[in-house]
């Protein structure tokens, strides 16, 4: 042996590839709690919140916001839709020899904290950023009480 270590090229690709295929098997472990991504995951997306709200705020340069599907189920929020190619069609004359933007479709899923209240989600697209705002139910929410004497 020469002591040298040949990686083949589509190593990388595989290991992308199963990558997904474990976001797709366990969904829960690739969301909310702690956002791992990497520079394939698109879209990018930051999670936060308010006293009375879960905020979500993906960013989506791009994008139609009428193909993008937003749903719950089950304490899961899922994204799903296509970014297009900006490469216009029929241009024959460009040869891409570098290409950073993501096109393709996507898929995103983000695990909700449990005192989400899926009939409280609120979400509008501007500029680039959807954002998305799940109340929280009011059982869940801290009260004063009185105490009878």
């Amino acid at each position: 042996m020469n002591g040298s270590l040949r990686i083949p090229r589509d190593m990388l690709a595989e290991f992308d590839r199963l990558q997904q295929q474990l976001r797709g098997a366990f969904p829960r472990a690739y969301s909310a709690g702690s956002i791992r991504a990497t520079a394939r995951d698109f879209p990018a997306i930051n999670i936060g919140s308010t006293p009375d709200t879960i905020e979500i705020v993906v960013f989506a340069p791009g994008i139609d916001p009428k193909s993008v599907e937003l749903s719950i189920d089950k304490g899961l929020l899922i994204l799903a839709g296509e970014r297009r190619n900006d490469q216009p069609e029929g241009n024959n004359r460009v040869i891409v020899y570098a290409q950073e933007r993501v096109a393709g479709q996507f898929r995103r899923v983000v695990s909700l904290p449990e005192d989400a209240d899926p009939s409280r989600v609120n979400a509008t697209y501007r500029d680039g950023f959807l954002r998305v705002s799940v109340g929280k139910r009011e059982s869940s929410k801290p009260r004063r009480i009185e105490v009878q004497s």
